[in-house]
């Protein structure tokens, strides 16, 4: 009898290659759906002709630990950030080689984690000010908490990494929400459609960047020469541009690097938080959990650093918030040489999938994977778990260079806003994922603000 070793590596399997055109329609319409569809059907491994391509895809911890970290240097980044590339840029989000290492290098220091002390002073500041602009609205009508989550956080971030105060750019948001869009854009059609063709969706595409490159100038231009001695990610951005020859190079490498850590920086957090309140109004026995927690280690102040380690409960819920949202809901990898995935082959050039939403969803390692439960992360349940079951923030040399930060900044303001204010979802108003570059909620959330109990 024929031995799996003697036949070699396995090819997975998948739809046929006549469902590539549907296939293509399908990721468009709900990448969400795809992905699960694929989960369910084919299991921990599936080959999926999307167009003209064919997509590995991979769900099981084992397969994303051999991409992600063991065999990384294989793998680049693939369909989707390859073609977001068209959009965003070469930041650090799309970049590869030596220009990621030297960028990763560049921001590294302002997120150690000396830092993060200084830092949650900031946070608690802006969560006051949130709490204070939200109270004001008590018995009024809904308020659209995603954009008061963007405002928060772009807040933070202008405030912690550039030292630089950002609300003060006004559409900010409306033009990063351009720009993901016209990088799904570029996914759904492979790229196959030239910038200057003028759609609607590429007309305002163009506006963001020109507004976003005039935001990049007036963050520079603010700076001044006073840049040797500082040490916040603009200045250092700033040190490290002038360093290339061509100036329309440093310019535009300035741009793509600056664009990219305000989109990262502000978006994941923010939706981290947004799904977190939704879940929370699902499940008050929870939400009074983390208000007495909060109310227990907070009193009447302002959170500090310290506070993190008695905040747990509060953790655990934002942890089980981004296992069932993982604001990265695809880490997608290009294969440079052929190589073996848990006992299939994947050739040279293949793109592959590894997806955290389903990774999450894996129901050999998630006990009822789709129920909200926070305590499935006490440290007594979760530590059979394997390592790679749970990679909200990616895994292996990329992974997010910020999660510390995000986790702190969701825990502080989370209880801060349990603490001060009880948020309710709109009756009948549904709540919709949206797998952007983050996974979002679709057409924003809005939430009627009351008194706490």
């Amino acid at each position: 009898m024929t031995t799996t070793e003697e036949r070699g590596p396995r090819t997975p399997q998948g739809p046929p290659r006549s469902h590539a055109l549907s296939m293509l329609v399908l990721m468009g319409r709900d990448r969400l759906r795809m992905m699960t569809l694929a989960a369910d059907r084919y299991g921990d491994a599936a080959r999926l002709p999307v167009g003209h391509k064919k997509l590995y895809f991979f769900n099981h911890p084992d397969h994303a630990k051999h991409v992600l970290a063991d065999n990384s240097a294989n793998y680049q980044k693939g369909i989707g950030l390859v073609h977001a590339r068209r959009a965003l840029g070469d930041g650090l989000l799309t970049s590869e080689g030596e220009l990621w290492r030297k960028q990763r290098k560049v921001i590294q220091p302002a997120f150690q984690n000396r830092r993060l002390a200084q830092y949650a002073g900031v946070v608690g500041e802006e969560a006051a000010l949130l709490v204070e602009r939200l109270s004001a609205r008590i018995g009024g009508p809904a308020v659209d908490v995603l954009e008061e989550m963007t405002t928060l956080t772009l807040g933070v971030l202008g405030r912690t990494l550039l030292d630089a105060e950002l609300n003060g750019f006004h559409g900010v948001g409306g033009s990063f929400a351009a720009v993901q869009d016209q990088a799904m854009f570029e996914l759904e059609t492979l790229s196959a459609v030239p910038h200057w063709i003028p759609l609607p969706r590429q007309r305002r595409f163009r506006r963001a960047r020109r507004h976003l490159q005039h935001v990049v100038d007036e963050l520079v231009a603010g700076r001044g020469r006073d840049v040797e001695g500082r040490d916040d990610v603009l200045s250092r951005l700033i040190l490290s541009t002038r360093q290339e020859s061509d100036p329309r190079v440093a310019r535009e490498r300035l741009r793509d690097e600056l664009v990219t850590l305000l989109l990262a920086g502000h978006e994941t957090t923010a939706s981290t938080l947004g799904w977190s309140l939704h879940l929370l109004d699902q499940h008050p026995e929870i939400r009074e959990r983390v208000r007495d927690e909060a109310v227990t280690v907070l009193g009447d102040r302002l959170p500090a650093y310290e506070d993190l380690h008695q905040l747990r409960y509060t953790a655990m819920v934002v942890e089980e918030a981004i296992r069932l949202y993982p604001p990265v809901w695809l880490l997608p990898r290009k294969a440079q040489a052929a190589d073996e995935i848990g006992g299939y082959h994947v050739p040279a050039g293949a793109d592959i999938l590894i997806s955290p939403y389903t990774l999450h969803r894996h129901p050999r390692f998630w006990d009822a994977p789709e129920r909200f439960d926070p305590d499935r992360f006490d440290p007594q349940r979760s530590s059979e778990r394997p390592r790679y079951a749970y990679i909200p923030f990616g895994a292996g040399p990329r992974f997010c260079v910020g999660n510390n930060l995000g986790m702190m900044e969701a825990t502080l303001v989370l209880a801060m806003l349990l603490r001060d204010v009880r948020l309710v979802g709109v009756p009948g108003r549904p709540v919709v994922p949206e797998p952007m570059l983050s996974l979002r909620v679709r057409g924003g959330l809005p939430m009627t603000v009351h008194k706490v109990n």
